[in-house]
């Protein structure tokens, strides 16, 4: 029995039988635009997500296909003073934190706008693929504050380089530029983002989810150890995928078709 999917503020939660969540950004302007409200409701919905035993993989969408996130509330932003601001982004960098630490493999489905909080929660995501029509920025600097909280990701992502452009510039880039800097993993037609979306979340579902998970966790694992460190971790974590029977039952198949292919 599956859990009942619980309503959680500005938030649509969808799962299909393979166990492929989508969480789907609700009832935030146009553009899905981050105030408090809507971060705060994302977060629980991710967190509730992330303890369910059958999710195999999150898709992350805005709402339409204006925009991923347009950013966040530029309104709310405006009357800050310094502990509201802290407050203010600590809580955005609570709801990237909770899309890091979801076991299973994140998508984050991008057309159109991608902006400021946007690419930031973009960037937690393991996977990011785009429309051709997308438009990704960093603008923070042109409207008086920095770029912080998952921007620390972008040098990882696409170099330290472009990093430095778009950040200190605050200028936009078309989907092309994301595509060619690294963000963005492939790019498609607007009308065809689904589909790509289903030819990458495909293969996770009927992958072993023990291993997709183990080595989702080693990929984290290596964004900050020592070569060294990640190869022990690597050895440890191969020898307890045979601790349960996913690689002789995923294995069988590959097994069985080349036993009829020898002749055997």
């Amino acid at each position: 029995m599956h859990a009942p999917i619980p309503d959680f503020p500005h938030s649509r939660i969808e799962r299909d039988e393979r166990g492929v969540y989508t969480l789907r950004i609700h009832d935030a302007k146009s553009l899905n635009i981050l105030a408090t409200p809507v971060t705060l409701g994302l977060t629980q919905a991710v967190q509730w997500i992330a303890a369910q035993a059958d999710a195999r993989a999150l898709v992350i969408r805005g709402t339409g296909d204006r925009a991923f996130i347009g950013g966040a509330n530029i309104y709310e932003m405006a009357e800050l003073d310094p502990a509201g601001g802290r407050a203010f982004i600590t809580r955005l960098r609570e709801l990237c934190e909770a899309v890091r630490n979801v076991p299973v493999p994140t998508i984050a489905r991008i057309p159109g706008f991608c902006l400021g909080a946007g690419m930031e929660l973009a960037a937690a995501c393991d996977i990011r693929l785009g429309s051709r029509d997308g438009v990704f920025g960093m603008p923070e600097v042109r409207v008086g504050i920095p770029s912080v909280i998952h921007a620390v990701l972008l040098p990882t992502l696409i170099g330290p380089g472009a990093t430095n452009w778009l950040l200190l510039t605050g200028e936009n880039v078309d989907a092309e530029q994301a595509l060619r800097w690294g963000f963005l993993q492939f790019l498609c037609d607007a009308s065809e983002l689904d589909a790509l979306v289903e030819r990458t979340v495909g293969p996770i579902a009927v992958s072993g989810p023990r291993a997709v998970a183990s080595q989702k966790a080693l990929l984290r694992y290596w964004e900050t150890s020592t070569v060294e460190a990640g190869l022990d971790r690597s050895v440890d974590a191969f020898g307890a995928a045979f601790t349960t029977d996913e690689p002789r039952q995923y294995m069988a198949p590959f097994l069985a078709r080349k036993h009829k292919r020898d002749g055997q």
